[in-house]
């Protein structure tokens, strides 16, 4: 599998509303539930209703358009990391998947994917 990875930080947060998010940017992924809104965005994004946020992330993508009939590619990512106890936040758009961990993580997570025969790629 192909990991790419992303240059900037990111910031989880919870908002009021998606009033100032701008969805045209890159990399803004957001959640609505019945219980709240969340936010994913480049940590310079975070809009002012920000009820929550929690910054330092770092993401990485799957590489190319992933079919809706593959199987196992975050379980694989998820054990990967699980085995070098590194916690993940993990979002998908309709072609691929994207793994956030903590900054702080990311290397290890990195050195750990690449021993797994993944292969690395920097944005």
């Amino acid at each position: 599998m192909i990991i790419q990875v992303l240059g900037q930080q990111f910031s989880v947060c919870k908002v009021a509303d998606y009033g100032e998010v701008d969805c045209c940017q890159p990399f803004v992924f957001t959640g609505s539930t019945d219980a709240e809104k969340s936010l994913v965005c480049p940590t310079e994004c975070i809009p002012a209703a920000t009820i929550e946020r929690v910054d330092g992330w770092r993401a990485f993508r799957i590489e190319g358009q992933l079919d809706f009939s593959l199987v196992g590619i975050l379980a694989h990512i998820s054990s990967v990391l699980a085995a070098e106890k590194i916690g993940l936040f993990a979002v998908s758009t309709f072609d691929t998947d994207y793994i956030l961990v903590k900054e702080v993580d990311l290397d290890r997570a990195l050195a750990a994917l690449a021993k797994a025969g993944d292969e690395i790629l920097f944005a």
